[in-house]
């Protein structure tokens, strides 16, 4: 199947409601996709392999979001803020709708997590988490990414360069004002915060620049790495690091560190 035929399935079956036959379809890719049968040259190899660690969920969420949004959906002009919040948008939407007919959709993050899980340990910028006993389940907002591709992709590059914290979606759903969620479940590590500097090194390690202190900002020519606070980056008690929280995304030009990366939906399919 030509790339060109592969999105226009995914859209035909996006805009039949997502019958039996359109799900089926959709579980079908995500096994292409798991078994690495489909290549998504969005990411590299590793990578891919970190989006089918956030578990089938994931993989087809990615799928609806990577989908090209429909011109008569974007009124905004080209390269506007307002046209990529109709993205993000049209990209909720699809995710909503599948996630209801498959039940991974909760209604009210705001009152049915916690009903579920007790009340809020933690609180970040974009997530609210929760205690599950030897996890966390975290409800992930679109505040940084606006597009639930951009915090899906998000995932899979967490997963794919800090395994040990993985993340696995569990479900999506809306909160209280109406907002878009993904709802993942997280290892929690217990340690030790460290300082600035103990981040700094271990992070150039791994063979990040650094490029902003201020806002823990580090990146190589490929992934943009930032918010690895004190807060996000553990050591355990064994001495082993846990990056458990960040702020990591495809490093593109846009982004204006240095990137060389251009996002794109290609598949291929192995033979």
């Amino acid at each position: 199947m030509a790339n060109e035929d592969f999105w226009q399935s995914i859209l035909n079956i996006i805009h039949q409601g997502f019958t039996q036959n359109g799900l089926s379809k959709l579980e079908e890719y995500a096994e292409n996709f798991i078994s690495q049968q489909l290549i998504y040259k969005r990411f590299s190899p590793s990578e891919q392999h970190g989006c089918i660690e956030g578990g089938t969920n994931h993989v087809i969420a990615s799928l609806l979001a990577g989908a090209e949004v429909e011109p008569d959906k974007l009124s905004a002009p080209k390269g506007s803020f307002k046209r990529e919040q109709q993205c993000g948008e049209t990209q909720a939407e699809r995710i909503e709708q599948w996630a209801k007919k498959t039940g991974c959709w909760i209604e009210n993050t705001d009152i049915t997590i916690p009903e579920l899980l007790g009340t809020e340990i933690a609180q970040g910028g974009e997530a609210h988490v929760y205690d599950n006993g030897t996890s966390l389940v975290k409800v992930i907002g679109l505040d940084y990414f606006v597009q639930p591709i951009l915090a899906l992709d998000r995932i899979t590059l967490h997963n794919a360069y800090f395994p040990a914290t993985r993340m696995i979606v569990l479900g999506f759903g809306r909160n209280s004002d109406g907002m878009f969620n993904i709802i993942v479940e997280q290892p929690f590590i217990q340690g030790y915060r460290m300082d600035d500097k103990e981040i700094a090194e271990y992070t150039t390690k791994l063979g990040y620049q650094l490029i902003n202190p201020k806002n823990w900002t580090f990146a190589t020519e490929r992934i943009y790495l930032s918010d690895m606070h004190d807060e996000n980056v553990i050591r355990s008690t064994k001495g082993n690091v846990f990056v458990v929280d960040c702020d990591i995304r495809i490093n593109t030009p846009e982004l204006r560190i240095g990137g060389t990366q251009i996002l794109t939906n290609e598949i291929e399919w192995r033979t």
